[in-house]
């Protein structure tokens, strides 16, 4: 016997979610984009996107739940009260994406829907299997999501709800019970002829709408590119230093963005909004853990971290970060010598020379070597 779905829709609203939407456990309708998209390489150094036994999974759900009948799709709203303007365009603070002012979301959405999940277990009597996911599955959520009603997508890529806007996160609920109704797709509202979403990034990220190259994507770079950022690109990341909201922020939709009431996810305090980037770039390993544990922070590492707080400096022409970007000079990272390097000549001060050159004499690893000469050359 089916299980209701307004029980199902009732009780994930009532545990906090915003949004809520049922839909059946098939293949993504949009798979055949994702993997032109990874064939042609947009996805960057994520290589476990292309992986092939993920690859299987998004074709067939039943590969990840046997016997999965149904996905429960739920949005968690993030958006803040007041989005602090003059903070986030300081240049002397890096910026943070919205959405990682808070705890992390993982934790906070996996648990709740771990408790729906043995709820639904409960008032089913039936013996079924579920599987909950925030962001971590091999499935195409987004694509799952507008299935399940939950908004339609942008040209920016994001799943936009055409009352709330996209800050929202997704998770979901796969399970091999039964429920009596679904969710219709979100018709008859899109993007129309609006572009503001690709006009506005300054690393020219979207080839054409909906798709974008993750390459070159401001997000990507800072949060899941591990190496080096190309020397091209570095002066475009502006003051960001974890993520990117540009493509969000200007969607005509935001405006009706809905402030999150989910306490763990807001933030007032400045230095978690858009910290001091002298103060970023003197973190040590324990600083960093200190700072920024139990947040999405954690997930990236101290030095991505610093390593995209050289480039904010830099862009932002910070003066006061020099005496630390020397210090960097001898840093155990070559990621961070090599960025504090271009950072020091960018800012071109009588100090960074000097220090630039005894660096390059006792440096011994051929990309430093290669960024210290390129940064006294004036490139």
């Amino acid at each position: 016997m089916a299980f209701s779905g307004a029980l199902l829709r009732e009780k994930a609203l009532e545990l906090g979610f915003n949004l809520v939407g049922i839909t059946a456990a098939t293949p993504s309708p949009t798979l055949w984009a994702y993997q032109r998209w990874i064939e042609r390489g947009m996805h960057g150094s994520m290589a476990w996107l292309a992986r092939p036994d993920r690859q299987t999974r998004r074709r067939d759900l039943n590969v990840i739940l046997p016997g999965v009948q149904t996905l429960l799709v739920v949005g968690l709203d993030y958006a803040q009260a007041l989005a602090p303007g003059p903070l986030l365009n300081d240049p002397q603070r890096g910026r943070i994406a919205a959405y990682a002012w808070g705890l992390d979301y993982h934790d906070v959405m996996s648990a709740r829907l771990e408790q729906l999940a043995a709820w639904l277990q409960r008032e089913s009597g039936q013996r079924s299997v579920d599987r909950v996911y925030v962001d971590t599955g091999a499935i195409l959520e987004r694509s799952h999501a507008q299935q399940a009603g939950l908004g339609f997508f942008g040209k920016n890529t994001m799943l936009i709800h055409p009352r709330r806007g996209s800050h929202f996160f997704i998770g979901e609920i796969l399970t091999s019970l039964e429920v009596d109704d679904h969710d219709r797709p979100q018709e008859g509202v899109g993007c129309g002829s609006c572009t503001r979403c690709l006009d506005v990034c300054p690393t020219d990220a979207f080839p054409r709408p909906f798709v974008l190259d993750a390459r070159l994507c401001i997000s990507y770079l800072t949060i899941e590119h591990k190496s080096w950022i190309d020397r091209e690109l570095r002066s475009l990341t502006g003051n960001w230093i974890f993520g990117c909201d540009l493509c969000q922020d200007v969607c005509p939709f935001q405006r009706f963005s809905v402030p999150t009431r989910e306490l763990a996810l807001q933030q007032a305090d400045p230095e978690r909004i858009a910290p001091l980037l002298s103060d970023l770039l003197e973190l040590d390993d324990e600083g960093f853990r200190s700072r920024w544990r139990g947040t999405p922070l954690q997930r990236t590492g101290r030095e991505r971290l610093v390593r995209n707080a050289c480039l904010a400096a830099a862009n932002g022409a910070v003066t006061a970060a020099i005496p630390a970007l020397i210090r960097l000079l001898d840093s155990a990272s070559p990621l961070l010598r090599g960025h504090s390097a271009w950072a020091l000549a960018r800012l071109d001060s009588a100090a960074a020379r000097p220090a630039l050159q005894a660096s390059l004499a006792r440096e011994r690893d051929p990309e430093v070597r290669q960024e210290l000469e390129l940064s006294l050359s004036g490139a």
